[in-house]
């Protein structure tokens, strides 16, 4: 048996809806699929009893190591990245959910670097990021020229903190209201359960890096069934034509009033994660911006 087609031993850290859903994922699929699940880590174990075998609880994050696992995959906070990611890269691979994280690029820098020195390798999930792979190869080869991710959604499905939060608008206020516009570098620490969407734009426009990408967060208290993001992606002149190449996208993801995470991404983030034979769809962090 050669070594893809090996169980590979899947660590889940947070068991919250995205959590959940690729734990039933793994227990369904997992033999199709070559997945076990190694350890399930909740900040709360009590939402893990009566769902999760006691066997497959893990009490304490800092005993991971024990339980083998092949592929760690972090749905719970940034903070996560913080305080273990450079230890779970010495171990295992580490897909990171919460690539907000790495607007720290000292932080993105470590784990890069680890992941190297370790023969591992970090992943970060596609999630709502639509036509990753084309914006990938233009910033592989330098044409990409300009990169903006704008979101709007209900002001109910947003968690934000420090100044941000004072800028949404009251309930019941009618209209559209701006409430970022700039470097996604600035905006993920402001928005870090939010804008992970922006994050992964960041990482596949790796030219322009978290420096260069342009997020844009809207409040819109018509948005009650729909999160909508939009990439605006600017390349080369033609031919010295004065005409640029662009492309623009809508993606409107299906969602609960309230809910931070649209529906579909669970499925996007299912597949970039649960594959058989390796990862797909996602964006190896290989190269220091």
């Amino acid at each position: 048996m050669t070594e893809m087609h090996k169980t590979r031993r899947v660590g889940i850290v947070g068991y919250g809806h995205l959590g959940q859903y690729l734990v039933e994922k793994i227990k369904q699929d997992g033999d199709s699929l070559g997945l076990e699940i190694a350890f399930v880590w909740n900040r709360s174990v009590q939402k893990l009893d009566g769902k999760i075998p006691d066997s497959l609880q893990l009490k304490n994050l800092e005993d991971f190591e024990g339980r083998k696992a092949h592929l760690i995959v972090e749905v719970s906070h940034p903070q996560i990245a913080q305080d273990y990611g450079e230890l779970f890269l010495r171990h295992a691979d580490f897909m990171i959910g919460s690539p907000t994280a790495l607007a720290d690029s000292k932080l993105e820098i470590t784990l890069r670097n680890t992941a190297f020195n370790y023969e591992h390798t970090l992943y970060v999930p596609t999630g709502a990021f639509w036509g990753g792979e084309d914006i990938q190869k233009m910033a592989d080869t330098g044409t990409l020229k300009a990169l903006k991710v704008t979101m709007s959604k209900h002001p109910s499905c947003f968690r934000l903190v420090g100044s941000l939060a004072s800028q949404l608008p009251p309930t019941g206020v009618p209209g559209r209201k701006i409430l970022f516009c700039g470097p996604v570098r600035d905006l993920c620490p402001l928005a870090p359960n939010n804008v992970n969407t922006m994050a992964a734009a960041a990482i596949a426009g790796h030219n322009l890096g978290f420096s260069g990408v342009t997020g844009c967060l809207v409040a819109d208290p018509e948005l009650v069934d729909w999160h909508l993001v939009e990439i605006d992606v600017t390349g080369p002149e033609i031919e010295n034509s004065g005409k640029l190449f662009s492309v623009k996208t809508v993606r409107s993801n299906p969602a609960k009033l309230g809910a931070v995470t649209g529906n579909a991404t669970y499925q996007s983030f299912g597949a970039v994660c649960l594959p058989a034979r390796g990862m797909v769809d996602v964006y190896t962090c290989a190269e220091e911006n």
